[in-house]
């Protein structure tokens, strides 16, 4: 019993190290590997070979597959391209395999050593990240060689020699078994390493390990088909795709594992050798045979996942990605996208403010109304949408893009809500109530609009860019916002005191749409704080002035007890 507590803890250390690789290098790199993916899919041959490399520093086809996705459903790659993409992935984890299966036990301590005085020595930057990454890369080589040890221990009981003896009496078997370990473990390569190194400790034949190979890579498409399973169509075109031509290669394969047997095994003397260069093998002759293929299978997976009106939201492509998360810069990117259709419904809603007010429009305002569940909806969905992600994974510059997407969605949602009671407001005490503004409070409430319509338009700008001087700009508008709203309000104050009649009339919605308008004014200016105060353009009080006028000020006189 302890000898099997001992594999599966090896096993599951394996595993561990592989996800610590794969997440700190997304975390460090990711948008490096974004830019590499999306620059080398010009032809087939680059696309590879930018699937070969992204994928050798991730050491997780599926991770690259997710990436991949995405980018298919934002538009930024063809199908085919991608596909091209996701055969050069493949060849990257086969590659790591080879690498992986030499005895570099040694580089274990040496690894994890570095690596923890790395991560404690600068937790929260990117060489803490690389410490992790080295701590991950010492983990799968430790986790390798335990078990090897492990995997002696156990078999020496002829109960369990007698149950893997019979995996070699079926083939098929052979595969259901690999690919069910590579989708409960979320790593073919882990699973290819450990059957290499049980083959090595003759623990199971090499026959049996090119089968249990062929079922992990058969396992690692099905893995990325479950993974994008809630994702819009377009994203599991991609692992559809590849899936594919991990069919195709099984059953082109499985039926000539006996040629390699016979003719290729003999000549690599180490057992785990010849299981590695098989799973390389395998990867090779898929890439070279389809290669070619990828417009063909492009145009089979779209036949059996067509476009349908249930990937849109509202007639509109909804942009929140769940295979994106796993790549925090792609899914930031996708909640921005998400933030700025919100923003355009308010805007929508703003503009049409004006127009309800000039046209008495009962219909309108009851429309524009409705469109505040959207905006409702929108800031739930982003605000869940973001709280799947880890904030453990996000680097420092992306954290602070994840505060401004949430203070943005934010502001929206309490815009909407202001607007959607204007609306009400209008509709109860101008249109049913059959009243007018006076000609000079129109002419203030349209001027005061058009200011406010003009902040919306930089305060989105100042969140979709970030431009830090357009910041400035909005913070010191809502001054100004600020200093009109007294001025209208005076004026207003002012006809009534010459009783004027539709100014007595309207008196209250006035004044009230003043005041809305403003606290409007005030959540946008709030869009420019984040920008501000990651560049630390911001005072820590607005009363720091009044504080020190009052530190060098005389005291007081005591006061008469």
């Amino acid at each position: 019993m302890t000898h099997l507590l001992n594999l599966l803890a090896a096993i599951a250390l394996l595993v561990w190290g592989t996800h610590l690789v794969r997440k700190d290098t997304l975390r460090v790199l990711g948008a490096n590997l974004r830019r590499i993916l999306a620059q080398g899919v010009k032809q087939r041959l680059s696309a590879v070979a930018s699937g070969i490399g992204v994928t050798a520093l991730l050491q997780s086809s599926t991770a690259t597959a997710l990436i991949v996705s995405s980018f298919v459903g934002q538009g930024l790659m063809t199908l085919p391209a991608a596909l091209a993409v996701m055969l050069g992935a493949d060849m990257g984890t086969s590659l790591m395999a080879v690498l992986f299966s030499r005895d570099l036990s040694w580089l274990s301590p040496l690894f994890i050593f570095v690596g923890v005085v790395l991560f404690i020595a600068r937790q929260s930057s990117n060489v803490g990240y690389v410490g992790r990454i080295l701590i991950g890369l010492g983990l799968m080589l430790l986790a390798l060689h335990l078990v090897t040890v492990s995997a002696n221990e156990l078999t020496q009981a002829q109960e369990v020699r007698a149950l893997l003896g019979t995996l070699g009496s079926d083939r098929m078997l052979e595969i259901t078994v690999g690919a069910f370990l590579s989708v409960m473990s979320y790593s073919s390569l882990a699973i290819v390493l450990l059957t290499a190194t049980l083959a090595s400790s003759h623990v199971v034949t090499v026959d049996v390990a090119l089968g249990l190979v062929l079922g992990a890579n058969l396992g690692s498409g099905l893995l990325a088909v479950l993974t994008t399973l809630r994702s819009p169509i377009e994203e599991r075109q991609v692992p559809l795709g590849n899936l594919v031509f991990k069919l195709l290669g099984v059953a082109l394969l499985a039926p000539l594992s006996g040629l390699w047997l016979r003719h290729v095994q003999p000549v690599v003397t180490d057992a785990a050798m010849g299981v590695v260069l098989f799973h390389l093998l395998f990867n090779v002759l898929v890439a070279a045979v389809f290669i070619g293929l990828t417009p063909m299978v492009a145009r089979w997976v779209v036949f059996l996942l067509p476009k349908t009106p249930d990937n849109q939201l509202n007639g509109r492509q909804q942009h929140l990605d769940l295979s994106a998360l796993a790549t925090p810069s792609v899914a930031l990117a996708c909640a921005v996208r998400e933030a700025m259709h919100q923003s355009n419904v308010v805007e929508t809603m703003l503009r049409g403010v004006l127009d309800v007010i000039k046209n008495n429009d009962l219909a309108l305002a009851q429309s524009l109304q409705k469109m505040d569940d959207t905006v409702d909806r929108l800031y739930s969905d982003i605000k869940y949408y973001l709280t799947k992600m880890s904030r453990e994974s996000l680097s420092e510059k992306e954290g602070h893009r994840w505060a401004e997407i949430i203070s943005f969605t934010i502001n929206m949602e309490q815009i909407g809500d202001i607007i959607e009671r204007i609306l009400g407001d209008i509709e109860k005490k101008k249109i049913k109530a059959g009243r007018n503004f006076s000609e000079a409070g129109m002419a203030e409430i349209i001027q005061l609009h058009g200011h406010l319509v003009d902040n919306l338009q930089l305060g989105m700008s100042v969140f979709l860019n970030g431009n830090l001087s357009d910041a400035r700009k909005l913070l010191e508008e809502k001054t100004r916002f600020r200093d009109m709203e007294l001025i209208y309000s005076a004026n207003h104050i002012t006809r009534l005191a010459d009783n004027t009649l539709q100014s007595i009339e309207t008196s209250s919605l006035h004044l009230d749409l003043i005041s809305d308008f403003k606290r409007i004014n005030s959540h946008i200016s709030s869009i420019a704080y984040p920008i501000l105060d990651s560049a630390g353009a911001l005072e820590p009080s607005r009363l720091r002035h009044s504080a020190q006028e009052a530190s060098t000020s005389p005291p007081a006189p005591p006061t008469a007890a």
